[in-house]
Protein backbone atom coordinates (compact mmCIF):
# COMPACT_ATOMS: atom_id res chain seq x y z
CA UNK A 1 0.00 0.00 0.00
CA UNK A 2 1.40 3.37 -1.04
CA UNK A 3 0.38 6.32 1.14
CA UNK A 4 1.15 9.93 0.28
CA UNK A 5 1.34 12.10 3.40
CA UNK A 6 1.09 15.81 2.58
CA UNK A 7 2.48 18.50 4.87
CA UNK A 8 0.41 21.29 6.43
CA UNK A 9 -1.76 22.97 3.78
CA UNK A 10 -1.52 26.73 4.42
CA UNK A 11 -4.22 29.15 3.32
CA UNK A 12 -5.75 29.78 -0.08
CA UNK A 13 -2.49 29.43 -1.98
CA UNK A 14 -1.86 26.10 -0.27
CA UNK A 15 -5.30 24.83 -1.25
CA UNK A 16 -4.83 25.94 -4.85
CA UNK A 17 -1.41 24.33 -5.02
CA UNK A 18 -2.80 21.08 -3.63
CA UNK A 19 -5.57 21.12 -6.22
CA UNK A 20 -3.11 21.86 -9.02
CA UNK A 21 -0.50 19.22 -8.19
CA UNK A 22 -2.14 16.37 -6.28
CA UNK A 23 -4.00 14.59 -9.12
CA UNK A 24 -0.85 14.18 -11.20
CA UNK A 25 1.24 13.21 -8.15
CA UNK A 26 -1.23 10.48 -7.25
CA UNK A 27 -0.80 9.03 -10.73
CA UNK A 28 2.97 9.47 -10.71
CA UNK A 29 3.48 7.83 -7.31
CA UNK A 30 0.59 5.34 -7.63
CA UNK A 31 -0.53 6.45 -4.18
CA UNK A 32 -3.61 4.58 -3.00
CA UNK A 33 -4.24 6.86 -0.02
CA UNK A 34 -3.60 10.54 0.60
CA UNK A 35 -3.36 12.05 4.09
CA UNK A 36 -2.94 15.81 4.55
CA UNK A 37 -2.67 18.01 7.60
CA UNK A 38 -5.37 20.67 7.20
CA UNK A 39 -5.26 22.71 10.41
CA UNK A 40 -3.96 25.82 8.57
CA UNK A 41 -6.10 25.50 5.45
CA UNK A 42 -8.55 28.31 6.32
CA UNK A 43 -6.78 31.66 6.33
CA UNK A 44 -3.60 30.13 7.69
CA UNK A 45 -5.09 29.23 11.09
CA UNK A 46 -7.95 26.78 11.38
CA UNK A 47 -10.25 24.69 9.22
CA UNK A 48 -13.81 25.22 7.99
CA UNK A 49 -16.31 22.91 6.34
CA UNK A 50 -15.74 24.61 2.99
CA UNK A 51 -11.94 24.35 3.15
CA UNK A 52 -12.13 20.73 4.37
CA UNK A 53 -14.41 19.90 1.45
CA UNK A 54 -11.93 21.59 -0.87
CA UNK A 55 -9.12 19.34 0.36
CA UNK A 56 -11.26 16.23 0.03
CA UNK A 57 -12.37 17.22 -3.49
CA UNK A 58 -8.71 17.66 -4.47
CA UNK A 59 -8.05 14.01 -3.65
CA UNK A 60 -7.25 13.90 0.07
CA UNK A 61 -8.72 10.85 1.84
CA UNK A 62 -7.97 11.73 5.49
CA UNK A 63 -7.38 15.16 7.05
CA UNK A 64 -5.27 15.39 10.21
CA UNK A 65 -4.80 18.51 12.30
CA UNK A 66 -3.26 19.95 15.46
CA UNK A 67 -3.55 22.84 17.89
CA UNK A 68 -4.92 25.31 15.30
CA UNK A 69 -7.94 23.15 14.45
CA UNK A 70 -9.77 24.88 17.31
CA UNK A 71 -9.34 28.40 15.90
CA UNK A 72 -12.63 28.43 13.93
CA UNK A 73 -15.54 27.07 15.95
CA UNK A 74 -17.55 26.31 12.82
CA UNK A 75 -15.60 23.06 12.47
CA UNK A 76 -16.50 21.74 15.94
CA UNK A 77 -19.75 19.95 14.99
CA UNK A 78 -18.14 18.69 11.79
CA UNK A 79 -15.45 16.97 13.87
CA UNK A 80 -18.20 14.91 15.50
CA UNK A 81 -19.68 13.95 12.12
CA UNK A 82 -18.76 11.47 9.42
CA UNK A 83 -16.12 13.54 7.59
CA UNK A 84 -12.64 11.93 7.72
CA UNK A 85 -11.18 14.77 9.81
CA UNK A 86 -9.08 14.07 12.89
CA UNK A 87 -8.12 16.24 15.85
CA UNK A 88 -5.32 15.32 18.27
CA UNK A 89 -6.27 12.22 20.24
CA UNK A 90 -4.58 13.35 23.45
CA UNK A 91 -6.83 16.33 24.22
CA UNK A 92 -8.95 16.08 27.39
CA UNK A 93 -12.19 14.08 27.35
CA UNK A 94 -15.23 15.99 26.15
CA UNK A 95 -13.66 18.01 23.32
CA UNK A 96 -15.27 17.62 19.88
CA UNK A 97 -14.11 15.05 17.38
CA UNK A 98 -11.91 12.00 17.37
CA UNK A 99 -8.19 11.32 17.14
CA UNK A 100 -8.42 7.79 15.77
CA UNK A 101 -9.97 6.72 12.49
CA UNK A 102 -10.16 3.35 10.78
CA UNK A 103 -10.80 3.72 7.05
CA UNK A 104 -9.49 2.51 3.70
CA UNK A 105 -8.07 -0.68 5.30
CA UNK A 106 -5.81 1.37 7.58
CA UNK A 107 -5.88 3.20 10.89
CA UNK A 108 -4.91 6.84 11.39
CA UNK A 109 -3.87 8.32 14.74
CA UNK A 110 -3.47 12.06 15.29
CA UNK A 111 -1.36 13.12 18.28
CA UNK A 112 -0.06 16.45 19.58
CA UNK A 113 3.24 17.02 21.27
CA UNK A 114 3.63 18.85 24.57
CA UNK A 115 7.08 20.45 24.35
CA UNK A 116 6.91 24.17 23.42
CA UNK A 117 3.28 23.78 22.30
CA UNK A 118 1.65 25.87 25.05
CA UNK A 119 -1.11 23.31 25.59
CA UNK A 120 -1.47 20.98 28.56
CA UNK A 121 -2.30 17.94 26.45
CA UNK A 122 -2.21 14.39 27.76
CA UNK A 123 0.91 12.29 27.17
CA UNK A 124 1.08 11.39 23.45
CA UNK A 125 3.10 8.26 24.23
CA UNK A 126 0.45 6.84 26.56
CA UNK A 127 -2.34 7.99 24.23
CA UNK A 128 -0.68 6.02 21.45
CA UNK A 129 -0.44 2.95 23.70
CA UNK A 130 -4.15 3.16 24.49
CA UNK A 131 -5.06 3.57 20.82
CA UNK A 132 -2.96 0.59 19.78
CA UNK A 133 -4.81 -1.65 22.21
CA UNK A 134 -7.89 -1.07 20.01
CA UNK A 135 -6.01 -1.72 16.77
CA UNK A 136 -4.59 -5.19 17.25
CA UNK A 137 -6.32 -6.45 14.09
CA UNK A 138 -5.27 -3.49 11.89
CA UNK A 139 -1.75 -3.92 10.44
CA UNK A 140 -1.42 -0.56 8.65
CA UNK A 141 -1.30 2.33 11.13
CA UNK A 142 -0.26 5.89 10.27
CA UNK A 143 0.52 8.40 13.04
CA UNK A 144 0.62 12.19 12.63
CA UNK A 145 2.58 13.69 15.52
CA UNK A 146 1.89 17.43 15.46
CA UNK A 147 4.70 18.86 17.53
CA UNK A 148 7.34 21.57 17.74
CA UNK A 149 10.31 19.66 19.15
CA UNK A 150 12.17 17.34 16.80
CA UNK A 151 13.35 15.31 19.80
CA UNK A 152 9.77 14.62 20.90
CA UNK A 153 8.79 13.46 17.42
CA UNK A 154 11.86 11.23 17.12
CA UNK A 155 11.34 9.79 20.60
CA UNK A 156 7.75 8.87 19.74
CA UNK A 157 8.85 7.23 16.49
CA UNK A 158 11.44 5.09 18.26
CA UNK A 159 8.92 4.30 21.01
CA UNK A 160 6.43 3.06 18.42
CA UNK A 161 8.95 1.38 16.12
CA UNK A 162 7.56 -1.98 15.02
CA UNK A 163 4.09 -1.18 16.36
CA UNK A 164 2.92 1.28 13.69
CA UNK A 165 3.65 1.66 9.99
CA UNK A 166 4.69 5.31 10.05
CA UNK A 167 5.19 8.26 12.38
CA UNK A 168 5.05 11.51 10.41
CA UNK A 169 5.84 14.85 12.03
CA UNK A 170 3.89 18.00 11.22
CA UNK A 171 3.52 21.57 12.60
CA UNK A 172 6.77 23.39 11.80
CA UNK A 173 6.01 23.82 8.06
CA UNK A 174 9.69 23.09 7.32
CA UNK A 175 10.42 19.87 5.44
CA UNK A 176 13.18 17.81 7.04
CA UNK A 177 15.72 15.57 5.32
CA UNK A 178 15.71 12.69 7.82
CA UNK A 179 13.14 10.34 6.24
CA UNK A 180 14.05 6.73 7.00
CA UNK A 181 12.64 3.37 8.02
CA UNK A 182 13.56 2.49 11.62
CA UNK A 183 14.96 -0.97 12.42
CA UNK A 184 11.64 -2.63 13.27
CA UNK A 185 9.78 -1.31 10.25
CA UNK A 186 8.32 2.08 11.15
CA UNK A 187 8.80 4.90 8.63
CA UNK A 188 9.66 8.27 10.15
CA UNK A 189 10.29 11.87 9.16
CA UNK A 190 10.57 14.77 11.61
CA UNK A 191 8.38 17.07 9.53
CA UNK A 192 6.56 16.55 6.25
CA UNK A 193 6.72 20.29 5.55
CA UNK A 194 3.91 22.35 4.03
CA UNK A 195 1.91 23.15 0.94
CA UNK A 196 1.90 26.90 0.60
CA UNK A 197 3.84 30.05 -0.30
CA UNK A 198 7.55 29.62 -0.92
CA UNK A 199 8.45 33.26 -0.30
CA UNK A 200 7.13 33.48 3.25
CA UNK A 201 8.04 32.66 6.82
CA UNK A 202 6.33 29.32 7.43
CA UNK A 203 3.46 30.44 5.22
CA UNK A 204 2.81 33.99 6.37
CA UNK A 205 3.88 37.48 5.32
CA UNK A 206 7.57 38.16 5.98
CA UNK A 207 7.55 41.80 7.13
CA UNK A 208 5.23 41.40 10.17
CA UNK A 209 7.28 38.45 11.42
CA UNK A 210 10.49 40.47 11.27
CA UNK A 211 8.77 43.39 13.03
CA UNK A 212 7.60 41.04 15.78
CA UNK A 213 11.14 39.83 16.39
CA UNK A 214 12.52 43.37 16.35
CA UNK A 215 9.88 45.00 18.58
CA UNK A 216 8.28 42.13 20.54
CA UNK A 217 4.95 43.93 20.00
CA UNK A 218 1.73 42.08 19.04
CA UNK A 219 1.51 41.76 15.26
CA UNK A 220 -1.18 40.47 12.92
CA UNK A 221 0.05 37.59 10.77
CA UNK A 222 -1.55 36.94 7.38
CA UNK A 223 -0.84 34.09 4.96
CA UNK A 224 0.83 34.90 1.66
CA UNK A 225 -1.73 34.37 -1.10
CA UNK A 226 0.29 34.99 -4.25
CA UNK A 227 3.62 33.93 -5.70
CA UNK A 228 5.55 30.70 -6.06
CA UNK A 229 4.37 27.79 -3.93
CA UNK A 230 5.90 24.61 -2.59
CA UNK A 231 4.35 21.17 -2.16
CA UNK A 232 6.01 19.00 0.51
CA UNK A 233 5.06 15.40 1.15
CA UNK A 234 6.42 11.92 1.79
CA UNK A 235 5.49 8.67 0.07
CA UNK A 236 5.33 5.62 2.34
CA UNK A 237 5.24 2.08 0.93
CA UNK A 238 3.74 -0.31 3.49
CA UNK A 239 3.37 -4.08 3.38
CA UNK A 240 -0.36 -4.55 3.97
CA UNK A 241 0.00 -7.95 5.63
CA UNK A 242 2.64 -7.08 8.23
CA UNK A 243 2.14 -3.30 8.48
CA UNK A 244 5.89 -2.80 8.14
CA UNK A 245 7.09 0.10 6.02
CA UNK A 246 9.22 -0.87 3.05
CA UNK A 247 10.35 2.66 2.23
CA UNK A 248 9.72 6.36 2.78
CA UNK A 249 10.84 9.00 0.28
CA UNK A 250 10.34 12.74 0.03
CA UNK A 251 8.07 14.04 -2.74
CA UNK A 252 8.66 17.78 -3.06
CA UNK A 253 7.51 20.05 -5.84
CA UNK A 254 7.42 23.77 -6.63
CA UNK A 255 4.95 25.70 -8.72
CA UNK A 256 5.85 29.14 -10.06
CA UNK A 257 2.40 30.25 -11.16
CA UNK A 258 1.11 33.19 -9.13
CA UNK A 259 -2.13 32.88 -7.18
CA UNK A 260 -5.15 34.29 -8.96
Amino acid sequence: MKILFVGDVVGRLGRRTLKALLPALKQETQAELVVANGENAAGGRGLTLATADELLAAGVDVITSGNHVWEIREIYPILDGESPILRPLNYPPGVPGRGLLIAHDAAFINLQGRTFMGVDADCPFRAADNALERLQDVPVIIVDIHAEATSEKAALAWYLDGRVSAVIGTHTHVATADARVLPKGTAFVSDAGMVGPRDSIIGVEIKPIIERFLTQLPTRFSPVERGPAIFNSVLIDVDEASGRAQSIVRIDREISKHGQ
